[in-house]
């Protein structure tokens, strides 16, 4: 893994780590340590002043709003609890956070995600949160797309198949930005952004 620069403008962009994602079994890392190892992130990036944008999934209660088209993988079809798309308490209600609400795996598709960034100056984006393979990787390949220079912290992210994790971490994101952990991240961060 090879995290070689921040850009003087990134933001952290956090998918999907919200209550009714909680008790998952996150493989290979569990919720609770992305949940954490997140929140570290996003109090490091706050105290530089740097963007920390909070993606969350949500639906309409009816699932008019729910992705069209036929899948081998059935659909959720049963009622969300009160409160499930709701971010986690260790990351929400902090001044100054971008919340992005998404309907799609990715928080660029039919959002503000990009409006967001752009009129911050935003050049690059480190990536963490769940699950790998659907949420976190469609947004990354967007934000290359995008034009985004991409940092994906492999530790603070997971799924429910650790294959797809393997899959994701090993294949796809070289190809889209830099990997890291947390650790490797934050410390770049305090080098470049003192």
């Amino acid at each position: 893994m090879t995290v070689t620069t921040l850009d003087p403008r990134t933001a952290l962009v956090v998918i999907d780590l919200q209550n009714g994602l909680r008790a998952l079994p996150g493989t290979p890392h569990a919720i609770g340590d992305v949940i954490e190892r997140t929140a570290r992130l996003a109090e490091s990036f706050r105290a530089r002043a740097l963007p920390v944008v909070l993606v969350r999934v949500t639906s309409s209660p009816d699932g008019a709003d729910a992705t069209p088209g036929r899948a081998e993988t059935p659909r959720h079809n049963h009622a969300m609890p009160a409160g499930w798309d709701e971010i986690v308490p260790e990351l929400a209600g902090r001044p100054g956070d971008i919340t992005v609400t998404k309907r799609n795996w990715s928080a660029f598709y039919g959002t503000d995600l990009d409006l967001h960034l752009r009129r911050r100056g935003v050049t690059q984006i480190v990536l963490t949160g769940v699950a790998t393979s659907i949420g976190v990787e469609s947004t990354a390949r967007a934000a290359h797309e995008h034009g985004y220079h991409l940092t994906l912290a492999t530790d603070a992210m997971t799924d429910l198949d650790a294959d797809a994790h393997r899959h994701s971490t090993e294949k796809i994101f070289p190809r889209v930005g830099e990997r890291g952990t947390t650790d490797e991240i934050l410390e770049l961060l305090a080098k470049t952004h003192a």
